[in-house]
């Protein structure tokens, strides 16, 4: 109470409300991974976003891939084995899914430049464990994410990458603020039971019940982004010779050069005049044969194989033989034949628009569980939900297969499966945490549900820190808590035919503290909560009953 000197009337509001608990955001997902753009060094990068032009505009597109088209207009992407850098495709399917606010923790570029003896040398990134650790340090600082979402870790060694979900597990377990999307990692898909088999032997036994695992791999309806330049057309050729020089004969297009040098004498005059796909190449005066022509040409092509040369009957001496003698095609990129042969460039832009990324499925999932929050609410299991953007998955499942994903008798960790349904298109078809067998935590929504209510609570109470230990900060605590509670219920949260058999909210001196505790500066609050469980399996019993009248 106020000491007043001064006679008069003075007024004095006093509060008999108890505090409120406010609702901690539910889905807030941290992607870390590599980008264009965005990265400062030597440390990684953070950055929060609500849109996927925000995401372009701080962090750039996603790395150009390289595609090759042979002369029966078969496309190769030609940079697979080196350019698989997933974050910008992910982020994409993340906001394609129903998500929204996120952060992105950006642990490197796509190239790496370094400095040797005053020379710079530029080079593709190799994704690293220690870079993805450096990201999840950052991540550890803040605290408003939610999820953990890795999609470039699956380029790592299977080595590397179990060792950072188990990482990644225990800092979510250790912060018990958010939980973990991972990905069973797989390379050709073609080994579905291998993937599954490493995935549970490598993945440990603790801090599961925070983290999920989702299979197979998803065929997106995302196009690979790419620069015309970057794209090699090529197409089969045949030559012949005769007394005057080596004809090319092309069987699609004509290459933008062809380039024949004998020793220090180089000729580039060619003849196109002919027939349409037909290059004449007429060799410098010099005295050698077609035939040594063609067998330089066989000895190259160890390198290049993208053209043919045949000598045709030459008795004739034309040139001089040479040892040197080499032959060097040039390959057209899509962008040189945009002006001359338009017919082939419109063929290879339609191959190219059907040339789908291929995603680990986590990225999705992260928008699922943000649409099904904001529609439903954190107690909803983000499962019997279509996907956005997805052609199918890579590997179907079946009911068979799915049991053994679903339930995991020696070990426990269960792996939610994504499914193609006739009609229904591609399903989550899951929502079991790792931790399967445990009868507390098994199911995502259950485990999501209590983290937030713990760190909701948590921050509420903050302010009976220091407070008076006694009945009044009590009451106020209890009644703050029981009021939040008592929402959650009513909103379905919660299981029970009435509140007090939803949840209960207990404290107090004899109850749940003793003496000592007031003494040591201790305030317990017991917190117990029902929470709904989802109904994994709907058992319809029909029994045949006889004619009553």
């Amino acid at each position: 109470m106020a000491t007043y000197n001064t006679p008069g009337v003075y007024v004095e509001e006093v509060s008999n409300l108890a505090p409120s608990v406010v609702q901690v955001a539910t889905a807030v997902p941290a992607f870390i991974g590599y980008t264009q753009t965005g990265f400062t060094g030597p440390s990684p990068s953070i950055a929060r976003i609500n849109t996927l032009l925000d995401y372009t505009n701080l962090f750039g597109q996603a790395n150009p891939s390289a595609f090759s088209v042979d002369g029966n207009l078969n496309v190769t992407r030609s940079d697979a084995a080196t350019n698989n850098f997933l974050m910008y495709y992910a982020v994409q399917m993340y906001f394609l899914n129903g998500g929204s606010t996120c952060y992105i923790i950006s642990i490197g570029g796509y190239t790496t430049t370094t400095a040797t003896g005053g020379t710079s040398t530029t080079t593709a990134t190799v994704p690293a464990k220690a870079d993805f650790e450096a990201g999840l340090s950052l991540l550890a600082k803040q605290d408003e994410p939610t999820l953990v979402i890795l999609p470039d870790a699956v380029n790592l060694s299977q080595e590397d990458y179990y060792a950072l979900s188990q990482d990644t597990l225990s800092l979510c377990a250790n912060l018990a603020d958010r939980f973990a999307i991972l990905d069973v990692a797989s390379g050709d898909n073609t080994t579905p039971t291998q993937d599954i088999t490493n995935f549970r032997n490598n993945i440990g036994i603790n801090d599961l019940c925070y983290g999920a695992a989702y299979y197979p791999y998803l065929l997106t309806s995302l196009n690979y982004q790419y620069l015309e330049t970057g794209v090699q057309v090529t197409s089969g050729s045949s030559w012949s010779s005769d007394a005057n020089g080596i004809t090319v004969s092309q069987s699609t297009n004509t290459p933008a050069n062809v380039l024949v040098t004998l020793g220090t004498v180089t000729s580039t005059a060619f003849d196109t005049t002919s027939t349409p796909g037909t290059l004449k190449i007429n060799l410098p005066a010099a005295s050698t044969t077609a035939s040594a022509v063609a067998t330089a040409w066989s000895t190259w092509t160890g390198a290049s194989n993208n053209f043919n040369v045949t000598a045709n009957g030459d008795g004739s001496t034309v040139l001089t033989a040479i040892a040197s003698t080499v032959l060097q095609a040039d390959t057209p990129s899509l962008n040189n034949i945009k002006s001359t042969n338009s017919a082939l460039y419109n063929q290879v832009k339609v191959l190219l628009a059907g040339e789908n990324v291929i995603m680990p499925p986590s990225s999705s999932l992260a928008g699922v569980y943000v649409a099904v929050d904001g529609s439903r609410g954190v107690w909803k299991a983000p499962a019997n939900v279509s996907l956005a953007s997805v052609v199918a998955p890579v590997v179907q499942i079946s009911n068979l297969d799915q049991g053994d994903l679903n339930v995991d008798a020696t070990g426990g960790k269960s792996i939610n499966a994504i499914r193609a349904f006739t009609g229904q298109g591609t399903l989550v078809w899951g929502a079991r945490t790792l931790a399967g067998n445990d009868n507390d935590w098994r199911y995502i929504s259950v485990r999501r549900l209590f983290i937030t209510i713990e760190e909701s609570c948590q921050k509420a109470s903050s302010f009976a820190v220091f407070e008076s230990n006694d009945a009044v900060t009590w009451l106020k605590v209890r009644s703050m808590i029981e009021s939040y509670l008592y929402g959650l219920w009513q909103q379905g949260a919660l299981a029970g035919s009435d509140q007090n058999s939803a949840y209960f909210v207990n404290v107090g001196l004899g109850k749940t503290m003793t003496a000592q505790d007031v003494l040591e500066g201790r305030m317990i609050v017991e917190v117990g909560a029902a929470p709904v469980r989802p109904a994994e399996f709907i058992i319809l019993r029909f029994t045949q009953i006889i004619q009553q009248s």
